[in-house]
């Protein structure tokens, strides 16, 4: 079946969904404006949110859930970018407040339940989104994100090395999603780049550049391809599907 967007749908038709006797989940995609490498655009993360969501819907319509897509949060903490062009972090509290207040107004809005999926993994980022929903009543809403270990250890090789930012892995998923914004000759150019950014936190690094990611990206991005990022997307929309049923109770 087709998307739902919410930016999409006329109220209506929103009408006419909310009416039709099953939950209506809000999914709503997370991310941030950051350098990712010289062949990924600085959205990387925001469309892997997004395409990750597009997957999950079918998966929670077979448990009897309608999905809408609502408009993506697209700016996040993203100080481990500083010093490199088109990085644009916000404060945490900033965005706590308002994914928060984006929550608070899709409940208002009748939606049954707010997944809030993220895929910019900055721990100040993660810290911020997780903390948007507590002390909400239990069941309206969730996160679904990938540092939860239990969604990690599902997926590649690359992500649970750490050495994962904008490199197989991201790259990957965004052929999947998003082939044309990927720089082919870029990607095929890049050598790997063996600095896992999880040892760098462990070790009190705080910026890319403190870990020698020198042009913003690590891991292995020019054996990336599309197959594999469809397979990590089926992963990430499962992460979706099990959290949205967990908090549910199905």
């Amino acid at each position: 079946m087709p998307i739902l967007r919410l930016a999409t749908l006329r109220s209506p038709e929103v009408r006419a969904l909310l009416d039709a006797g099953r939950p209506v989940v809000a999914l709503l995609p997370v991310g941030s404006v950051e350098p990712h490498g010289p062949h990924l655009p600085l959205a990387t993360d925001t469309l892997i949110s997004e395409g990750a969501c597009e997957r999950a819907a079918a998966l929670l319509e077979a448990r009897g859930l309608a999905a809408v897509l609502a408009p993506a949060i697209p700016y996040g903490v993203t100080d481990f970018a500083e010093g490199f062009a088109g990085a644009v972090s916000i404060a945490p509290a900033v965005l706590t407040a308002f994914v928060r207040a984006t929550i608070d107004a899709l409940i208002r809005a009748e939606f049954a339940h707010v997944c809030i999926v993220n895929n910019h993994l900055e721990p100040a980022h993660d810290a911020a989104v997780r903390a948007s929903i507590e002390g909400l009543e239990k069941g309206r809403a969730s996160v679904a994100c990938p540092l939860t270990r239990r969604w990690a250890r599902t997926l590649s090789d690359e992500f649970k090395s750490g050495a994962c930012h904008a490199g197989r892995y991201e790259t990957s998923l965004v052929l999947a999603t998003r082939p044309e914004l990927v720089l082919a000759d870029a990607m095929g150019a890049l050598d790997e780049v063996p600095i896992s950014l999880s040892t760098g936190i462990r070790e009190g690094k705080h910026t890319f550049a403190a870990m020698g990611m020198h042009a913003a990206y690590a891991g292995a991005p020019r054996n990336a391809t599309s197959e594999e990022g469809e397979a990590q997307l089926a992963l990430l929309a499962a992460m979706i599907d099990g959290e949205v049923a967990e908090a549910l109770g199905r």
